[in-house]
C-alpha cells in the first residue's frame, strides 16, 4: 500500500545506489514524497521502476555536476524540497590522481548540495543528513587497536596533503572524513542556514537491496566481498571490524530527518563484525555453500577494537538486529541473483 506522501518531500542523492535505494524504500513507507537526483534520464527511470507501488510519491530531477551548486537550481524550483539525504560520494579505491578523482570530487559534492540548499531552498529545507563513513572515524594507522573502543567522538586525523599522496584505500578513508569535516565547517561558516545537519557513519553495510537482485555485477563494494566468499579459499583478513545492516542505516537516515535531538549529530550505525562469523552464519543457513565457502577456523573471533553504536539507539530509537539476518538476507539475494544468471 502506498504511503500518501503527506510528511514532505526528500531530496535523495545516491539514490540508485545500494543505500541510497534502502534509504529511498524507508522514506516512502515512512510517508514522504522522494525526489531523487540522477545524472541521466535512464538512471533516473531505472530507480524510479523499482518502486512501482509509489510511482506517484516519486519524483526526478537531474543533477549533472553535482560538485556545482547550481546544477541543483531546477530541483528545489517548485518549493517541494523540505530535507535533504545526500547519500553520494565517490567511491574509487584506485584513483589515478587522488586530488583530482577522489578527494575533489569528494568535498565539493559534500559542501555543494549544503550551499545549494541554502542558495534555492527557499528556506524550507529543515534537516540534510549526509551518508559519511567509519571511515571518516577509524584511525587506520593504529591498526586493530585491540580494547579500544570507537564511537562518534572519533576523526580519521589524515590531513588534505597526507590524503593527496596516500594509497588508494587511505585516501578514500581520508576523503569520507575531510567531505564530512568540509560539511561541518560549511554549518559553522552559514550559522543563518535554515536547516540542520547530522551524518550516518556506518561501516561496511551488508543485508539486502530494496530491490530485487537479478546480476551480481555492479555490486556495492561491500555485498560484493560477501559474495566474492563463494568459491574463495580462505577466510579474508580483518579490515572494517564493523558492519550495519542496510536497512539499519536507512531507518537512521529517515530518523536522523525527523528527531530533533539528531540536529548537529554525527551517529556511527553498526556492530562488531568478523568474516568468519559471517561464514560461519553462512555456511549454517545454506547447505548449498557448505562446500562453496572457505572453512577456517570455526567460531574464531580475532581481537580487535570495538564499535560502540549506541548512540543511534539512544537518539534516533534504533533496534540492532543479529549478523544472522543480515548474512542470510544478503546470501538469499546473492544465490537468486547466481541463479538467474546461470540460467541467462
Amino acid at each position: 500500500m502506498a504511503a500518501s506522501g503527506t510528511k514532505g518531500t526528500i531530496l535523495v542523492t545516491g539514490g540508485g545506489g545500494f543505500v541510497g535505494g534502502q534509504i529511498i524504500r524507508e522514506a516512502l513507507e515512512s510517508g514522504y514524497n522522494v525526489r531523487i537526483t540522477a545524472r541521466t534520464p535512464s538512471s533516473a527511470a531505472r530507480t524510479v521502476a523499482r518502486f512501482p507501488f509509489y510511482a506517484s510519491n516519486l519524483s526526478t530531477a537531474l543533477i549533472p555536476d553535482m560538485t556545482v551548486p547550481e546544477s541543483y537550481k531546477d530541483a528545489f524550483a517548485d518549493g517541494a524540497i523540505t530535507y535533504i539525504v545526500h547519500a553520494a560520494s565517490p567511491f574509487n579505491l584506485a584513483p589515478e590522481d587522488n586530488v583530482r578523482d577522489l578527494l575533489e570530487p569528494a568535498t565539493r559534492g559534500a559542501t555543494s548540495v549544503l550551499e545549494a540548499a541554502h542558495r534555492y531552498g527557499g528556506g524550507k529545507v529543515k534537516r540534510v543528513v549526509a551518508t559519511s563513513s567509519f571511515a571518516s572515524i577509524i584511525d587506520i594507522g593504529k591498526g586493530m587497536r585491540e580494547g579500544y573502543t570507537y564511537s562518534e567522538k572519533d576523526w580519521n586525523p589524515a590531513t588534505w596533503d597526507e590524503a593527496a599522496k596516500a594509497p588508494g584505500v587511505v585516501a578514500y578513508c581520508a576523503s569520507k572524513a575531510l567531505a564530512e569535516r568540509a560539511m561541518w565547517a560549511w554549518m559553522d561558516a552559514h550559522k543563518d542556514a535554515s536547516f540542520a545537519l547530522a551524518t550516518i557513519c556506518p561501516p561496511w553495510v551488508f543485508g539486502p537491496y530494496a530491490h530485487d537482485l537479478e546480476s551480481t555485477k555492479g555490486l556495492s563494494e561491500s555485498i560484493g566481498l560477501l559474495n566474492n566468499l563463494i568459491d574463495s579459499d580462505s577466510i579474508p583478513p580483518f579490515d572494517f571490524g564493523g558492519y550495519a545492516d542496510s536497512r539499519e542505516v536507512a531507518f537512521a537516515h529517515i530518523r536522523a530527518l525527523e528527531v530533533p535531538e539528531a540536529a548537529g549529530k554525527r551517529f556511527l550505525v553498526g556492530q562488531d563484525f568478523r568474516y568468519q562469523a559471517a561464514v560461519d552464519l553462512a555456511r549454517e543457513a545454506f547447505p548449498e555453500l557448505q562446500k562453496r565457502l572457505p572453512v577456517g577456523k570455526k567460531g574464531e573471533w580475532v581481537p580487535g577494537y570495538h564499535i560502540d553504536g549506541s548512540e543511534a539507539t539512544r537518539v534516533l530509537g534504533l533496534k540492532y538486529g543479529t549478523l544472522k539476518d543480515t548474512v542470510v538476507r544478503t546470501y538469499e539475494q546473492l544465490l537468486r541473483a547466481r541463479e538467474l544468471e546461470s540460467k541467462a
